[in-house]
């Protein structure tokens, strides 16, 4: 299995359908899955703006068609009567097989989420052409109940869509990166799953985000990392069979 991690600096508008197609016409013949970041559709800092641009489930159609090539996963700003989410989807053989509402909201500091976005309240698992999936948005894996949740469950995959601007400059790699790559890590390690990580990259309103996506397999290590600070295109195979000795040692420990 091949998984592509589109790494992409989003327009702050509705004007992203472009980027994504030709990304992902781009691996639609070599890679089995594509991955973009949060709010890949819309941008992050949409605030006020929120509802003229989310999406209806409806107005997303077009990957249902490019999925019938390619498993694709985005992050989009989407509407369900009142209620705004900021969502991840998973679309596959022609339809959309799953949609998860990020569950933490950040309202600290840079971050005003939960002023403009409805929580979402469900972590569900899915089966997918290649396995037990798991999404989660961000700020949700910062959640000691979120891991023990995918831990439990025990995927084969685990795809994480972020927006994670750059903080806490040190001598060679960000502090956030360090912190990011242990959490990442560690459910990897308890869930004995594949974990995918797309971060996007560009700046938004004196936001700089930092990139660096990554693919790490079940024993917490870094296989594939994308480039920081630019836009990137990286394709990893992964070996189920490594994710099977680890669930394994999970059982029976």
């Amino acid at each position: 299995m091949k998984v592509a991690l589109a790494q992409i600096s989003p327009k702050l508008s509705r004007d992203n359908f472009d980027s994504h197609e030709n990304a992902i016409l781009e691996v639609s013949d070599i890679a089995d899955v594509i991955i973009f970041p949060e709010l890949s559709m819309n941008g992050y800092m949409l605030m006020d703006s929120v509802y003229e641009d989310a999406f209806l489930l409806s107005e997303l159609s077009l990957f249902e068609e490019l999925s019938k090539k390619i498993d694709i996963i985005i992050g989009a700003a989407t509407k369900e009567e009142h209620k705004i989410y900021n969502s991840a989807l998973y679309f596959s053989e022609g339809r959309l097989v799953s949609i998860h509402h990020k569950n933490n909201l950040p309202n600290y500091g840079m971050f005003q989420e939960s002023r403009f976005f409805f929580e979402g309240d469900t972590l569900k698992s899915f089966q997918s052409r290649f396995g037990k999936v798991m999404m989660v948005v961000c700020e949700d894996l910062w959640s000691s109940k979120i891991i023990d949740e995918i831990a439990t469950q025990k995927p084969d995959l685990v795809y994480v869509i972020a927006n994670s601007p750059s903080r806490g400059f040190g001598e060679g790699e960000l502090e956030i990166e360090k912190k990011w790559r242990r959490i990442l890590s560690t459910t990897a390690i308890l869930s004995g799953a594949y974990v995918m990580f797309c971060n996007r990259v560009g700046f938004e309103d004196g936001l700089g985000f930092w990139g660096k996506s990554m693919i790490i397999n079940s024993e917490g290590i870094v296989e594939q990392r994308a480039k920081m600070f630019e836009r990137d295109m990286v394709i990893g195979t992964l070996d189920h069979q490594l994710s099977k000795v680890q669930k394994y040692l999970l059982r029976t420990d």
